[in-house]
């Protein structure tokens, strides 16, 4: 009988704090616990009692990497809510918002958090030294993103210009087509971060993933869409609660939601490319082109490529949206008052994949209730499977190249940790 427990106490270069546990009995996997133990920071409570025009500025606290997710989800949530269309060059500008965010998230994941793995480094640190232009490139590439999220946001970390109708200030035309040269530029570095990625060594795997993304009638989607699976399914944002459901696990301090036959399933970059290559911008379909992707990736170590493709998409639709721009007469459209208790859900697409919210308001605007389901809890149980897999195949090693092999499938995909941990469900049972 032999006996064998694969533990990492704490995961190193992921956003937030998880632990690993796997146990293996006589050759076989029989456990695995991705245990997320950051305290639960119950921000449902806290936006409880808040008018609905402070949800997006309370949320937007959630994340200093993807911010702007959390503001756009609940920004379209309360919209409608109130019955409110956001159009015309304001919801192109949310767009653009929201590139910047990719571009930076996507370029922080892709060359401080997950290049090391494929060089053979601990860290982005010690990988500098050997590849200090690199690191330097991937530097240039998030500067870009951070630069376009304070042009339209106010800051780049927890923007400040963002409300539920709008912005309080628009940028001026001259302001964007100073700015378009930077955007260039982050495709030209976009391209090259593709072709980077595309030359690094991958292991042979294939993973039966359940993807699940937004998808829109014409766009790569990013802020609206119904919600479609590469398994058939295909239903509004509103049924989102019908068909996916939250599990609460002993070992761990984030809910995990799993579709509502108990299977789990993916969303970001794979999820994403996978539901949508055909609407990918045309530069941006050359370089997956190029790079010898398919239409649908399945294996979770080249995300990373696909993360640099999506960086050239929102790079591209920025460009786009820059050269159509014309100034909205108002930086808002009007709200109407909430005389009667109303809801509204939304999801939109962080970096990490989809990100529902649904709230409901009381006369007079104050929320009642929220709910708030973050990518990486949505990821959770399938990163578990993710994990099983690559032990059963690997069970033959010693413990610690395992572990690091263990560490690896949990970077493919980028979970931030700290977003998931926003809520826990609390039974207490007294005499």
């Amino acid at each position: 009988m032999t006996d064998r427990t694969i533990a990492v106490d704490y995961l190193a270069r992921v956003e937030g704090e998880g632990a690993l546990i796997v146990r293996i009995h006589n050759a076989t996997v029989e456990h695995v616990e991705l245990r997320i133990f950051e305290p639960p920071r119950f921000f449902e409570a806290f936006l409880r009692g808040r008018s609905y025009r402070e949800a997006p500025d309370i949320t937007a606290r959630i994340c200093g990497i993807c911010p702007v997710a959390y503001q756009m989800s609940a920004c379209h949530a309360m919209e409608r809510a109130l019955g409110v269309s956001v159009g015309g060059p304001l919801r192109d500008l949310r767009r653009l918002l929201y590139c910047g965010e990719w571009i930076e998230s996507h370029a922080l994941h892709i060359y401080l958090l997950h290049a090391p793995d494929f060089l053979g480094y601990p860290d982005a640190i010690r990988m500098a030294k050997d590849h200090r232009e690199l690191v330097q490139q991937g530097l240039r590439l998030k500067k870009i993103g951070n630069a376009l999220m304070q042009l339209l946001g106010g800051r780049e970390i927890h923007p400040i210009n963002v409300r539920v109708g709008g912005f309080y200030r628009c940028p001026t035309r001259a302001e964007l087509d100073g700015f378009r040269p930077e955007l260039e530029s982050a495709f030209t570095l976009a391209e090259a971060t593709a072709r980077f990625a595309a030359g690094l060594d991958f292991p042979d795997v294939e993973e039966d993933y359940d993807f699940v993304a937004l998808r829109h009638a014409s766009e790569y989607p990013m802020n609206e869409g119904d919600v479609v699976s590469s398994r058939g399914l295909q239903i509004a944002v509103d049924d989102f609660e019908e068909e996916f459901r939250e599990i609460q696990v002993p070992h761990s301090n984030a809910l995990q939601s799993v579709r509502k036959d108990g299977n789990p399933y993916l969303v970001g970059p794979l999820a994403r490319y996978a539901l949508n290559y055909d609407r990918l911008r045309p530069r941006a379909a050359s370089l997956a082109r190029e790079t010898g992707l398919g239409h649908v990736v399945r294996n979770p170590y080249q995300s990373i490529i696909v993360r640099a493709i999506e960086t050239a998409q929102a790079c591209e639709e920025g460009l786009a949206i820059i050269d159509r721009y014309v100034l909205p007469d108002s930086p808002s459209v009007p709200l109407p008052s909430v005389a009667s208790p109303v809801s509204g859900a939304a999801i939109t697409e962080a970096p990490r994949g989809m990100l529902y919210h649904r709230y409901r308001l009381a006369s007079g605007g104050t929320i009642e209730d929220a709910r708030i389901v973050a990518p990486t809890s949505q990821n959770q149980k399938r990163i578990e499977e993710d994990l099983r897999h690559l032990v059963e195949r690997s069970i033959d090693l010693a413990d610690a190249p395992l572990t690091d092999a263990c560490e690896r499938a949990i970077r493919n995909h980028d979970p931030c940790i700290s977003c998931a941990t926003h809520f826990l469900r609390l039974e207490l049972a007294r005499d």
